[in-house]
């Protein structure tokens, strides 16, 4: 019942928006470029543009781009402003397009000509957008630390509706829902375990990391995959001001972070994390080792690296290549017992980015994932080992495309090829006499297209209607489904605004546990004629006031 509404409700707005579009025939101006950081090059994601004479704003994408089109005028001023950031404001002609690339720099500055009092809680409650948490990199440098680190997934336990499982976990389990229901990103390619030292860190370096973002409700129609949670990360794209470098020397973990220039239109950056718990245990094995009664102490470290480049083909192209790279290894050896346990996640993204024009910005990107685990022991000639992995390889394409000032045009497709090993299970003894092996190998195709549209219906009255078709393959079972997305704003004064929001999506990978934490040796498993896809619907609905006058 409620979808078919949803649906119906989705299809008036969307020939609502459409009619708009067309009907906007007077002459236009389109204002559009790249807003970075003025001290390091990086691009700034959600940062807020504006032209002040036709109040109208827009924030930048994912990339940093922004495009905002508004009616031919003599002149505008053009304002952009970003947390931590100081404001900027330039007065422009304003009767043809314009490409204005903006740097921020830190901190505040006045203007006698121009006198605006930026609140981002104003921006928050005029946006459709609903249960969105977002940590920047200036933000994440002050953040809490445990043992010297940084750990965002602690800090987004922090966040309403999102509790960790369990105490000192890395866990995430948002508004009742599993852990494996939270789509975890990291330029884009997905982290199947995001926890190190069973969960007492996160695989989130924090000094390579530029913006998290936490979706907890109303869901974009790009995401899809996952039923209670989207959290994407953003790797730093490196300093491409100058050569610089980082680190700090913590309790249980040291790392180094170095980034800069490579040539004029080039940059990189390389951050490498690693424990040395392994060096303090194995120096302590060393100490006793000629006592007879001392019991060995099991050895572990855990290490990550970051890496990322990219690179200015010209004004309207842009490729990255960025990587992650991360393992856990625990071993126990002594005189009859050789146990080892390793976990790990790699990651590798290519992207490209084009500016066909003012209006129409498209990414593409191949996206390589992977997660295993291997148990292994040698006990008195007989060994086994039992592992499981999950790898997929993606393709996809985005593209956004801002008609006029009162839409905003998201669509995209994807498909995504699984490898799944279940259970792989090798024993025997070294002799040979005895060998034996079991294991289940499973394929799966998972696809996506999408369709958003941000626009206002009537004053004060603005919606985000999409629509998301998903579908799966394993093993001649096929499913599939239409997930709706609706969000929905009105402004009653600048101080009062009202939201709601409905969201279906579907999961179609599950996460095999046998207890209520994530552990690494839980095992991924596809939707099959016997395990059918997961689904959620969510229906959510608040409301925003700005106590302090001051602040609209």
């Amino acid at each position: 019942m409620v979808i078919r509404y949803t649906f119906k409700l989705f299809l008036v707005l969307s020939f609502i928006g459409f009619q708009q579009i067309v009907s906007s025939a007077q002459s236009k101006t389109t204002f559009f470029g790249t807003i970075t950081d003025g001290e390091t090059g990086e691009t700034l994601i959600g940062a807020k543009v504006e032209i002040i004479d036709a109040n109208k704003a827009t924030v930048t994408n994912e990339y940093g781009f922004y495009s905002i089109t508004i009616p031919a005028t003599d002149t505008i001023i053009l304002s952009a402003s970003y947390i931590g950031m100081e404001t900027f404001y330039q007065r422009l002609p304003g009767m043809n397009d314009t490409k204005w690339n903006i740097e921020l720099m830190p901190g505040t500055t006045t203007l006698d000509e121009v006198i605006i009092v930026a609140d981002q809680l104003r921006d928050k409650m005029s946006s459709t957008q609903m249960s969105m948490e977002q940590i920047s990199a200036k933000t994440s440098k002050v953040l809490p630390a445990l043992f010297g680190e940084v750990d965002i997934i602690k800090t987004l336990q922090l966040k309403a509706g999102v509790s960790s499982g369990s105490e000192g976990s890395t866990g995430l389990y948002v508004r009742g829902g599993a852990g494996d229901q939270n789509l975890i990103m990291l330029d884009e390619a997905t982290v199947y375990n995001a926890n190190h030292l069973f969960g007492f860190f996160s695989t989130f370096n924090s000094d390579a990391i530029k913006d998290v973002r936490l979706f907890k409700g109303g869901f974009p129609a790009q995401y899809g995959g996952r039923l209670s949670s989207v959290i994407d990360v953003r790797m730093k794209d490196g300093n491409n001001k100058k050569l610089s470098g980082s680190g700090g020397i913590g309790l249980i973990t040291s790392r180094l972070t170095l980034e800069g220039p490579i040539g004029e239109n080039t940059s990189f950056v390389v951050s490498g994390r690693r424990t040395y718990v392994d060096l303090i245990t194995n120096a302590i094995n060393k100490s006793q080792e000629d006592k007879p009664d001392f019991n060995k102490i099991p050895g572990y470290n855990f290490y990550d690296l970051n890496a990322k480049i990219n690179t200015k083909l010209g004004e309207k192209d842009r490729i990255y290549l960025s990587g992650y790279f991360g393992k856990d290894q625990f071993a126990l050896k002594d005189s009859t017992l050789d146990l080892g346990f390793s976990w790990g996640n790699a990651t590798l993204t290519a992207r490209w980015n084009h500016i066909f024009n003012n209006k129409l910005f498209a990414n593409t990107s191949f996206i390589f994932s992977d997660y295993n685990y291997d148990i292994s022991n040698e006990i008195s000639g007989f060994s086994f080992s039992l592992g499981s992995k999950i790898r997929n390889y993606a393709g996809k394409m985005d593209f956004s495309y801002n008609p006029n000032s009162k839409h905003s045009i998201k669509m995209g497709i994807s498909t995504t090829y699984y490898d799944f090993t279940v259970g792989r299970l090798k024993a025997g003894s070294d002799d040979g006499s005895i060998s034996f092996s079991s294991g289940i190998d499973r394929t799966g195709m998972e696809y996506g297209l999408y369709v958003s549209d941000e626009f206002e219906i009537i004053k004060n009255l603005k919606a985000n209607a999409g629509l998301r078709l998903s579908g799966w393959t394993s093993n001649n079972y096929f499913d599939g489904g239409i997930e709706p997305r609706l969000a929905l704003l009105y402004e009653v004064n600048p101080r009062w605004s009202i939201k709601g929001g409905y969201a279906r999506m579907k999961q179609y990978v599950h996460l095999i546990s046998n207890s209520g934490i994530s552990l690494p040796t839980d095992v991924w498993y596809p939707s099959t004629d016997a395990v059918h896809p997961q689904r959620s619907d969510q229906v959510s609905a608040g409301f925003s006031y700005l106590i302090a006058k001051g602040s609209y």
